[in-house]
């Protein structure tokens, strides 16, 4: 009944502490917020929810954070992994708001839908933040040194992954081939993370470097099952870029984009082929194996505790009398 799913929600509610109630509100707020900026333009007059490519990355990042709002209130463990996977997600979609708002600026058209999602960003980051640090503190773990074989090569596995993923978030990705009617062809690519604005050039790069850390930290979490919800919330961006260019190369591509008119290239006869270059290939195998390592992270279980360190005590041997103390004159 309906009076019982509210009573449930209620006694939930309570049960899941003042700062985690707060931790989630602020996730909330921001979800709220980055809906609302979906609708007016990003860049310029163009809203997200006009573009598919542009507006998927953004509603998976609110699912992710979604997700983490509601294990929040849930308290204990479930807490603790939303706490997690929403903070992993904060971390590594900051460069990537920047590299946005860098994009705008340069263009002159930093639009209201921008605005609204730099605030969601900020409304979610400090409830993640908040939730790891205070509202779901007790038992979140920390960071530790490895111990074990099975540890330490899933330590240099996701080390090896987020590595090679950050390196192949650089390069282009996109390929488009510009044919003609008399059959030549020419072949470009676009998507260069180093041939940018300075600004977003710092948002890309802050995006690699912060995939990185916050996968290495993840695996060396103790317990390591949590560092698995902290290197899912880094994947979770990775995940929506490869969407996101998927999305963009299966739609077609305007002549204006290479400053051809539609009239002009009907009159030259120009074709556009569009496609993805290795390079993203190889960035989604590392993502892949990136997937791989959080599952092995989750699967792995928790190494018992070091024995505690005694003061070794030389047993008396029974039957065996100590020598007599000899007397001092």
């Amino acid at each position: 009944r309906p009076a019982d799913r509210m009573a449930a929600v209620s006694a939930t509610i309570g049960r899941a502490g003042r700062p985690a109630i707060l931790a989630a509100a602020l996730l909330a707020a921001g979800i709220v917020v980055g809906i609302a900026g979906l609708f007016p333009g990003y860049f310029g007059s163009s809203a997200l929810i006009s573009h598919a490519e542009e507006l998927l990355p953004h509603l998976i990042y609110l699912a992710a954070w979604a997700v983490g709002a509601v294990l929040i209130i849930r308290g204990g463990h479930l807490a603790r992994t939303g706490a997690l996977l929403a903070t992993g997600t904060s971390l590594v979609t900051f460069g990537l708001f920047l590299a946005d708002l860098g994009t705008g600026i340069s263009a002159g058209a930093v639009g209201a839908g921008l605005v609204l999602g730099l605030i969601s960003w900020a409304g979610c980051a400090a409830g993640s933040l908040l939730a790891v640090r205070r509202g779901v503190a007790h038992g979140v773990g920390k960071p530790g040194k490895p111990r074990g074989l099975e540890i330490s090569a899933t330590v240099a596995l996701a080390a090896v992954a987020a590595i090679g993923t950050a390196i192949a978030f650089a390069p282009s990705w996109d390929r488009f081939t510009l044919r003609t009617a008399a059959g030549s062809s020419q072949t470009i690519t676009a998507g260069n993370a180093f041939a940018n604005p300075g600004l977003v050039i710092a948002g890309d790069v802050i995006v690699m470097l912060a995939v990185v850390a916050v996968v290495i930290v993840a695996a060396t979490w103790r317990p390591i099952r949590l560092g698995a919800a902290l290197a899912a919330g880094a994947i979770v961006p990775m995940v929506a870029q490869a969407i996101s260019a998927i999305v963009m190369i299966g739609q077609a591509t305007p002549s204006s984009q290479f400053g051809i008119s539609p009239a002009q290239a009907a009159r030259l006869g120009l074709t556009i082929d569009s496609g993805l270059t290795p390079a993203f290939w190889v960035f989604c195998a590392f993502v892949f194996a990136l997937i791989l390592t959080a599952a092995l992270m989750l699967s792995t279980p928790t190494p018992p505790p070091p024995p505690p360190a005694h003061a070794q005590v030389r047993p008396e041997q029974p039957g065996i009398a100590s020598p007599p103390t000899p007397a001092v004159s």
